[in-house]
């Protein structure tokens, strides 16, 4: 039981600031339309403000603008039609359609169309048409929207916070894909390395989840003026989000060449799991230097150690199986580099030939 308490208490503390923000955003909303602008009810600025913050936590804001605008279609089309035509069946279905028609018809995504017809149907069956028409509900919406975007902007979450969150799960699976193919190939595991690879083919949910993260959080820094200082840590993890998604694509080829070696005998380097260790290594450092917000130098540096194995002489075979894997070595050190900050000519300017000055070994 003491266990569960805790649990339920650590959940209510990550969403304590969401929380507040609904809050707050509901009474300056509430106030803001009555001594301001002068309504007497104003029930939709509460209700804009904290939906559009619950979208805002998780969406781009273009989306809350879509939902403030979906709102104010709804309100205004079910109060004005409601107050000439009653209430009642048909009159819910008949607002409901031509609610989501306007929205349509002002060129509004789904977000727009799906708010405008439940706005409508509250109107039509929960508040009666106010005395001063559908125009006072459409500026009440209007004012809970932007009430809810300033509480965003003045009382704003950490946009590093998710990213270093999201950022460890990713950059985890990057990391056990490349030890459990290290440790796949030292032990010549072919199920192993099947496991690893059908892991990989999972990894897509977690990178998605990443760049949700990001994309949250340069709004974030955007719109948030006490967050713009993080706007540089932010961009390190942004640069991150292509390369690690490339990477995780190229080991996924990686593994499956692994496999298939493995399965048909194929005699692979011995080198072949010290340098994807380094690699994994690599992807660590990685990590801590993005959290510390450093610039990733370390990691840059680690992954070009690494990949001065990467060489025909060093990782050279016959089988085709063996040469795809050789590919991806240099493809996956190519990916982790433009995660460091550099370009993708820059990163293959920054690895080893493959074969040596001399031209005694020939490119597999």
């Amino acid at each position: 039981m003491r266990d569960e308490v805790a649990r339920r208490l650590r959940r209510w503390q990550s969403t304590a600031l969401p929380i507040g923000q609904a809050g707050l955003a509901a009474g300056l909303s509430w106030l803001v339309a009555t001594s301001v602008v002068g309504h007497t009810r104003p029930f939709f600025a509460p209700i804009a403000a904290v939906v559009c913050l619950g979208v805002s936590l998780g969406q781009r804001l273009r989306r809350v603008v879509e939902l403030v605008v979906g709102v104010a279609v709804g309100v205004g089309v079910g109060d004005v039609l409601i107050s000439l035509i009653g209430s009642g069946p048909w009159q819910i279905g008949l607002v409901v359609a031509l609610a989501m028609s306007t929205a349509v018809l002002l060129d509004g995504g789904a977000v727009i169309a799906l708010q405008s017809g439940s706005s409508a149907v509250l109107v039509a069956t929960l508040l009666p048409p106010s005395a001063g028409g559908g125009l006072d509900r459409m500026v009440d919406a209007l004012v809970g929207g932007l009430v809810g975007l300033a509480v965003t902007a003045l009382l704003p979450a950490n946009p590093l916070t998710v990213a270093h969150r999201q950022g460890k799960v990713v950059f985890g699976e990057l990391t056990t894909a490349l030890r459990g193919v290290a440790k796949a190939v030292e032990e010549r595991d072919a199920v192993q390395a099947a496991g690893v690879l059908a892991r990989l083919r999972t990894s897509q949910e977690a990178l998605d989840e990443f760049t949700t993260a990001l994309r949250t959080g340069g709004e974030i820094a955007t719109i948030a003026p006490i967050r713009w200082r993080r706007r540089d840590e932010l961009g390190r993890y942004q640069a991150t989000a292509a390369p690690v998604d490339y990477a995780l694509r190229n080991m996924r080829v990686l593994a499956r060449r692994a496999l298939a070696a493995l399965r048909d005998g194929e005699q692979l380097p011995e080198v072949l799991p010290e340098v994807l260790r380094q690699y994994s290594d690599a992807v660590d450092l990685l990590r801590v230097e993005l959290a510390r917000g450093d610039e990733p130098a370390g990691a840059r540096a680690a992954v070009r150690d690494a990949a001065r194995a990467a060489t025909a002489h060093r990782l050279g075979g016959e089988g085709l199986s063996t040469k795809v894997v050789l590919a991806q070595v240099r493809s996956v050190a190519v990916d982790l580099l433009q995660a460091t900050g550099l370009s993708r000519s820059e990163a293959a300017e920054a690895l080893p030939p493959l074969t040596r000055r001399g031209g005694n070994d020939r490119q597999p």
